[in-house]
């Protein structure tokens, strides 16, 4: 869904906006637009750590986005990094984005053994609560008495 790609690239205020537009147009629309919007958490009604992995993969694409540019092709370039004239900065640039890559991947890293951690916690209280919960009850028999 392109235009769902693009108002999430714009925020809240161009969902808002399009819901709006939507109850002008034809209020089943609308209607239609916000329980889109509520039921996927688009406006915050989602839990805390779907907002936050949605963030990141937002950001994620917007770093594809401008690394893709930054590397010859958006400016012309013949397959080389684009060059600023000056050696030195152009060597702390690459540094630089050689460092940040590398912080990236151990953050995504971190992430996956987070939320590997949250699963395997989960997963152990579930079967803690499973062994430890009150055996199931025979079903009644009706007395013959």
């Amino acid at each position: 869904m392109p235009l769902v790609a693009k108002l999430d690239e714009y925020g809240k205020g161009a969902w808002i906006a399009f819901a709006v537009l939507g109850f002008v147009v034809w209020w089943p629309l609308g209607l239609a637009t916000l329980a889109f919007l509520f039921g996927s958490g688009r406006m915050g009604c989602g839990s805390h750590w779907d907002r936050y992995e949605h963030r990141m993969s937002r950001l994620q694409g917007k770093m594809d986005r401008m690394r893709e540019r930054m590397s010859g092709r958006g400016f012309g370039g013949w397959g080389r990094e684009p060059s600023s004239g000056n050696r030195a900065f152009d060597e702390y640039r690459m540094e630089t984005l050689r460092r940040l890559e590398e912080e990236q991947r151990e953050f995504h890293d971190f992430l996956g053994r987070l939320r590997m951690a949250r699963d395997k916690a989960e997963f152990d209280q579930f079967m803690a609560d499973r062994r430890n919960g009150p055996p199931a009850d025979p079903p009644a028999r009706p007395d013959a008495a």
